[in-house]
């Protein structure tokens, strides 16, 4: 039962921190879009960067691309938390139950990894070369929340047996 409950509570951490981040970008909208900003903008690279004919420049992409985050954010916190209670409440039942009841947090992590591998590590690293920038370098941030996520989603899909 122990390894049932866990994997409820990780996955509600996982859903909470994903909500807080999300709130935190709205409550914080000026901070946190100048971020997105200045990664499209590409505008804190190495000088001699041949890479530039990336950036997007327009407020208004990079306004939507901000709030696409924010909504990810917010889903996959919300997926999570819902997966969280689903796991909770068949946290008794059978082996076959736990593990279909899985769905909905698995749905919420790949979520969340994709947001901050494709998003983040992908899109804004590598096509907008983030990691070129001293100021505006989120990919050690990125990772971190890559490898929680990710040590989450595989605890939880470890398969579970019957209880003894």
């Amino acid at each position: 039962m122990i390894t049932r409950i866990s994997k409820a509570l990780l996955v509600a951490q996982i859903g909470l921190f994903s909500l807080l981040v999300g709130v935190d970008n709205i409550s914080d909208y000026p901070t946190n879009y100048a971020f997105v900003e200045h990664v499209m903008e590409m505008d804190t690279l190495f000088p001699d960067t041949t890479l530039r004919w990336r950036a997007i420049t327009n407020d208004t992409l990079n306004q939507a691309t901000y709030a696409l985050i924010i909504a990810v954010e917010i889903m996959t916190g919300v997926l999570c938390i819902a997966g969280a209670v689903r796991l909770w409440q068949v946290r008794g039942e059978s082996a076959a139950d736990f593990n279909v009841a899985k769905g909905i947090a698995t749905a919420g992590l790949v979520l969340g990894l994709s947001l901050w591998f494709f998003g983040f590590m992908t899109v804004a690293g590598e096509w907008f070369q983030m990691w070129q920038s001293k100021i505006w370098n989120g990919q050690e941030a990125a990772f971190r929340f890559i490898a929680c996520i990710s040590l989450v989603l595989i605890f939880l899909n470890q398969r579970d047996g019957e209880l003894a």
